[in-house]
């Protein structure tokens, strides 16, 4: 490929990248409280910029069968969150696990660790390093909702216990 093909593609993504962010930041699809059928919930906070999810599934005989997320947080964070939600509805558990690894492999190592379709364009955090923590948020707190996580899912682990404790946190 010539330099001039690598950097139109490379242009082409970043316009993806940002498109879809302010889409999903701007209108996000599954945004509310919690059903009360949701039968799943996991709360997780960012305290380095304070973002702060909480994701509540409602899971039937292994299938996600609704999935919203409630909270405030940067446009990637939120947009990230909303893309997930699209992503998990009507998914088995392990297909969730599986995209959150594939995600996880996209965001940590920008080599996704199998299939992760139009998420892809996730990956244009990389080039806001500072941003990766909050991309990958709303991820690690389903994974929580999936585990039935009590704790709060924090994205400083060494920090002090009381880190990521929220004004709102018992």
């Amino acid at each position: 490929m010539n330099m001039n093909m690598e950097r139109k593609d490379m242009s082409y993504l970043r316009e993806l990248y940002e498109e879809m962010i302010l889409d999903h930041n701007r209108n996000p699809r599954n945004f509310g409280p919690a059903p009360a059928a949701a039968n799943r919930h996991a709360h997780g906070f960012n305290p380095v910029c304070n973002d702060e999810f909480s994701v509540h599934l409602q899971v039937k005989d292994g299938v996600i069968e609704d999935v919203v997320f409630e909270g405030a947080g940067c446009a990637i964070s939120t947009a990230s969150a909303s893309m997930m939600t699209d992503a998990v509805k009507g998914k088995t558990e392990q297909q969730a696990r599986e995209l959150f690894d594939a995600i996880h492999g996209l965001l940590m190592n920008d080599k996704p660790a199998g299939e992760v379709g139009k998420l892809a364009v996730l990956g244009g955090v990389h080039e806001y390093p500072m941003r990766i923590k909050c991309a990958t948020l709303p991820w690690h707190t389903l994974r929580a909702a999936l585990d039935r996580q009590s704790e709060t899912v924090c994205t400083e682990p060494l920090a002090t216990p009381d880190a990521c404790d929220t004004p709102d946190a018992d």
